[in-house]
């Protein structure tokens, strides 16, 4: 139980402290959805590198560890089955992730997906 408080205490951090948006200059470009082929679009709070104060806290919480801190993780992260539908809207980040199996908590490897084409 200890342990779910902490990765919710990480969570709030990671939520509070690290911006949204690219930032940095260095953002892939967007991707339409069909080039998504690692399973559905993921809906994140926020999309920070691997290596970002708050993301690097969260991970060691989680025992993951990441060869790239330039790798861009999505943090909070729903799945989007179907765009364009009633209630899948997503008003954070809109993603494509390598690596979606951390039950929404992290998902690594994300490229922002333009779900407007």
């Amino acid at each position: 139980m200890q342990f779910k408080a902490l990765v919710a205490l990480a969570l709030a951090a990671v939520a509070v402290a690290v911006p949204t948006g690219g930032g940095g200059g260095g953002s892939p470009t967007p991707i339409p959805p069909s080039q998504c082929n690692t399973g559905p679009i993921q809906c994140c709070n926020s999309v920070q590198a691997a290596g970002a104060p708050a993301v690097s806290t969260l991970f060691a919480l989680l025992g993951i560890v990441v060869q790239d801190v330039n790798i861009p993780v999505g943090v909070t992260c729903s799945p989007i089955s179907v765009i364009g539908l009633p209630g899948n809207s997503c008003s954070a980040q809109t993603v494509c992730c390598e690596n979606n199996t951390f039950n929404g908590v992290v998902a690594i490897g994300c490229t922002p997906v333009n779900i407007n084409l």
